[in-house]
């Protein structure tokens, strides 16, 4: 609990964390943009639609950087 007795909520994206998502949208390089519970997560190298498992490499307010886990 916090100093108010509210109970402290964990981020819903947290670093180490194997998600599997859906590419919304990619750039030019190949890198894709998806979403998870409010995060824009960023993903290398993947293709629109693609639904792939993902491993949260870092985690930035609302933005996180993953990687794609084979």
């Amino acid at each position: 609990m916090d100093s108010f007795g509210n109970f402290e909520r964990s981020p819903p994206v947290s670093e180490g964390d194997i998600r599997t998502v859906t590419i919304e949208a990619v750039g030019t390089k190949g890198d894709g943009i998806a979403r998870i519970d409010g995060y824009v997560i960023f993903v290398p190298n993947v293709e629109m639609n693609d639904e792939v498992t993902v491993r949260i490499v870092r985690v930035l307010r609302k933005y996180g950087f993953a990687e794609v886990v084979e």
